[in-house]
């Protein structure tokens, strides 16, 4: 999945919101809406275009963030003060994709956030998902995106691999330019890191697994479908 994925943050506290918003916005591939503080305008922004992801406070002015998540077709993270357990079994039961309890670290939200990213590209609405895909999607979610880019089992070679969609990128950035998604090939991929093409495909498919790369088919003029992958 590589189109841009669009959060709503809802939060009373106009700097809380503010602050959640800074963060969702410091990541490609997310936009954040202007935020909101109140039932009511989380309803008026549903209507008038697509959302999501909702970070989404427990208490509002005008009702409950809880009782909104019964009514809303839209995931949710919430992120509250309260930390009762009826309180956050009772998000969790409502479809609550997961629950932040404030205060919380500066860079969780941004790790959960990153790991929804995944979880998406994982579950990706052009693909059949199998059991397998499924239980990596909620592995991914629930973990976030930290326990991947920590774990030690990454070896050189995938993460090599992986290093070859952002070198251009961030050329491009640097310079000012908007630069759309690297793609490149297995064959791309083997040449730029010195391997075999069977070698980079292996590492390719797996990275895609676990939603650190997207895979789409291009199809030439001649001959069978190439697979191309990108950076979400």
């Amino acid at each position: 999945m590589t189109t841009e994925l669009t959060v709503l943050v809802v939060d009373d506290d106009f700097y809380v919101a503010d602050l959640h918003r800074r963060q969702v916005e410091q990541l490609p591939g997310l936009r954040a809406l202007p935020a909101v503080g109140t039932v009511a305008e989380v309803r008026r922004v549903l209507v008038e275009q697509p959302v999501d992801l909702l970070l989404l406070d427990v208490h509002l002015p005008d009702g409950s963030g809880l009782d909104l998540l019964r009514e809303v077709d839209v995931d949710a993270f919430v992120l509250s003060a309260a930390s009762d357990a009826t309180t956050v079994r009772r998000a969790l039961r409502r479809g609550a994709l997961g629950y932040l309890i404030k205060p919380f670290a500066s860079g969780t939200l941004v790790d959960r956030l990153r790991a929804y990213q995944r979880y998406r590209n994982v579950l990706d609405e052009r693909t059949t998902v199998d059991q397998e895909a499924l239980e990596r999607a909620l592995r991914i979610l629930h973990s976030g995106d930290a326990a991947k880019a920590a774990s030690p089992s990454r070896s050189a070679t995938e993460q090599a691999v992986l290093e070859q969609f952002g070198a251009e990128a961030g050329a491009g950035a640097a310079g000012g330019a908007e630069v759309e998604p690297l793609e490149l090939s297995a064959a791309d991929v083997a040449a730029r890191v010195g391997v075999s093409r069977a070698t980079a495909q292996r590492y390719l498919a797996a990275l895609a697994a676990d939603g650190l790369v997207t895979m789409k088919l291009s199809y030439g003029t001649t001959g069978r479908p190439e697979h191309r992958y990108s950076r979400p």
